[in-house]
């Protein structure tokens, strides 16, 4: 019996602990990424601006093959919305089309439903290191509630890991 009362009480001071060190840690994350890709830079943004694309490339996009997609608005331009409802690993949630500066930025933000509901604003930039040479920036920004905050530094290092996953993949197919 009193193992077992040892073993709550090392239990509810770990939870209780958790609990207090979220009080303290920071509440946003952003992560960047960038790359270089042999293509002129319109070409490229011409590509990024249709979220259908991001299907071919984003890493998450084809976590699972099987998920159901949505579609309200015209692909490309401001207001258009791609939605998704998949396994437990990709959940449920929708991406829209908030900001779209040509050539040079596309403004989006993601909204998950399930497994968790939170939102990240994801954006793409674009420069022109020469006439066929762009380098794209993604960044991915968010903020997470009390106490889901105290996944911050677990998600600032994995996205890096899938933002760079998916770069790759994108200079491989525009390449």
């Amino acid at each position: 019996m009193h193992v077992l009362i040892t073993i709550l009480l090392i239990i509810s001071g770990t939870i209780v602990s958790l609990l207090v060190i979220a009080i303290f840690m920071k509440k946003t994350h952003l992560v960047k990424r960038e790359i270089s890709i042999n293509v002129p830079r319109q070409q490229v943004f011409d590509f990024l601006k249709l979220l259908k694309n991001q299907e071919k490339f984003n890493k998450w996009a084809k976590a699972d093959t099987n998920r159901n997609w949505n579609y309200k608005g015209t692909d490309g331009t401001v207001g258009f919305v791609i939605s998704w409802n998949g396994d437990r690993k990709v959940g449920k949630g929708e991406k829209e089309i908030m900001k779209i500066d040509d050539g040079k930025r596309i403004e989006t933000q993601i909204r998950f439903m399930r497994p968790l509901k939170t939102t990240a604003d994801i954006i793409f930039d674009l420069e022109s290191i020469s006439e066929n040479q762009t380098k794209v920036t993604m960044s991915n920004a968010g903020k997470l509630a009390y106490p889901i905050n105290l996944m911050i530094p677990i998600a600032e290092r994995m996205f890096p890991i899938d933002m760079d996953s998916s770069l790759f993949e994108l200079k491989r197919i525009l390449e």
